[in-house]
């Protein structure tokens, strides 16, 4: 007998695009712009990327960037249209200069809250109450699922693993074509 989640997901595809962002001032500094995470010894992109590969998806478009609103959103509008997931890491903490969830969230025609809430309760054996921390979100814009993750390589791990991996055929599923 097939469970009721089973049944909601029937149907789903299989393979996705997915572009990948890694929003870093730091990073961004020591690198410039490149298009693999390799080439800014990008951990958090490197793991991204192979579970999306792992799972039969491609991946698009890699882009790094620095912490500035403007830089972001251009990133995220040059895959909308093209790319099923965008998944960015980084910029989603409380420092001044985390400022993803800002560039990002008005974005959204529709948002995610669910994502943000069951990242947040998954990742309490990771890091305890310091899940209040992180602001992690995702929406949908043009048609596209977004991901704002934060940026270690342990938390977009469980993000892409746990949540967004499994979820990707359901979510694209109820979007509009």
């Amino acid at each position: 007998m097939t469970s009721v989640v089973e049944e909601h997901k029937k149907g789903t595809l299989n393979s996705y695009k997915f572009a990948v962002i890694t929003v870093s001032t730091s990073r961004y500094n020591d690198y410039g712009s490149v298009d693999s995470p390799a080439k800014a010894e990008d951990i958090s992109g490197e793991k991204m990327i192979r579970s999306i590969e792992k799972e039969g998806n491609n991946v698009i478009g890699y882009s790094l960037v620095s912490d500035d609103i403007d830089l972001i959103r251009a990133a995220v509008r040059g895959y909308l249209g093209t790319a099923d997931v965008i998944v960015t890491s980084g910029g989603t903490g409380l420092a001044a200069s985390d400022v993803t969830i800002e560039a990002l969230t008005p974005l959204f025609s529709k948002s995610l809250p669910g994502f943000g809430e069951l990242f947040r309760y998954k990742s309490i054996d990771q890091i305890g109450s310091a899940v209040i921390l992180t602001r992690a979100a995702a929406g949908i814009s043009d048609g596209t699922a977004i991901f704002c993750l934060p940026g270690s390589p342990k938390a977009v791990e469980l993000a892409m693993e746990e949540i967004i991996l499994p979820e990707a055929g359901h979510i694209m599923r109820h979007l509009p074509d």
